[in-house]
């Protein structure tokens, strides 16, 4: 088991945001000591890693709570899951075609100056 201070330097993710997941239900198992600290274990990590993931991927809180509800319903809500992430997964693709394709307009500027500049550099010099 390992407190809070270690999660977070195991993750990098700060204590206030660990407690903050588990307030609005987003780690649904976090124990806790006799004395009211929280206590993680591997499966808590894997939650803490999975609810990172989606959050970094855009999935607002409201729709985690809403999985995490589901997850706690049992296998009868594995097809609802799985069309959950299979949606998420299909914006995550739509953003990454949108960030390609705005990096191919990027490059091509950044080429159009390596054209330049070498132009310049060849209409500066002087035998």
């Amino acid at each position: 088991m390992l407190t809070i201070r270690e999660v977070t330097e195991l993750t990098g993710i700060a204590a206030p945001t660990l407690r903050y997941y588990e307030k609005e239900g987003l780690l649904p198992h976090v124990k806790r000591n006799e004395n009211g600290k929280r206590l993680y274990d591997e499966d808590d990590l894997s939650w803490i890693h999975f609810v990172t993931a989606l959050r970094a991927t855009g999935m607002p809180i409201a729709q985690i709570q809403k999985y995490v509800y589901l997850y706690k319903e049992g296998d009868s809500t594995i097809s609802e899951r799985k069309m959950m992430m299979l949606h998420h997964k299909k914006e995550i693709e739509k953003s990454i075609r949108e960030l390609y394709f705005n990096l191919d307009k990027i490059n091509y500027k950044l080429a159009l100056y390596d054209v330049i500049e070498s132009q310049i550099e060849r209409t500066n010099i002087k035998i």
